[in-house]
């Protein structure tokens, strides 16, 4: 794709919106049914089923999708297309590119075994292998620019406000 191509395509959205503010609001869903009879659960996505359970570091046995794994995964595939979108934008080309994200977890918090020790992902780390003609002072641009507008990486540098729900169902 072109830069004038990504204009083509993102200036009756970008017209839109600024013209009717509200129009640009979006809700993200996801919802998953838990499974009875395993630690697992079933997640409908645009894209087919997809299994979740736990990682074998927490006695799953490598055949579902793990809840931290996809994390990364999510935010790989945002900073992927971000990178790859602001590229085209500054007319930035490359032969290859490549997104990597590593993050670090202690599973003897997950487990419970020491309550110093945090749950979750504690350090992430997000590194672009590139193979390109631009200069050192455009791919900093680029970079820079992938970081204020990935959304994934953005919510997780600056975290929304979390809450939770648990509704009774009748029978």
């Amino acid at each position: 794709m072109t830069p004038q191509q990504l204009r083509a395509l993102q200036a009756p959205l970008k017209e839109h919106y600024k013209a009717d503010p509200a129009s640009a609001q979006r809700v993200f869903r996801a919802s998953g049914t838990l499974l009875p009879d395993r630690p697992s659960c079933r997640i409908e996505t645009d894209t087919g089923t997809l299994m979740a359970g736990l990682h074998p570091a927490a006695g799953g046995d490598g055949n579902e999708a793990c809840s931290g794994d996809l994390l990364l995964q999510s935010l790989v595939a945002c900073a992927g297309v971000t990178f790859n979108v602001v590229a085209t934008a500054m007319g930035i080309g490359f032969r290859s590119a490549e997104v990597i994200v590593e993050g670090d977890a202690d599973f003897r918090g997950t487990l419970g075994i020491d309550k110093s020790v945090p749950v979750g992902v504690s350090h992430i780390r997000v590194r672009f292998e590139v193979d390109s003609d631009a200069s050192d002072a455009q791919l900093s641009t680029l970079l820079q620019m992938t970081e204020r507008f990935c959304v994934i990486y953005q919510t997780l540098k600056s975290p929304p406000n979390l809450q939770t729900q648990l509704v009774r169902k009748s029978a």
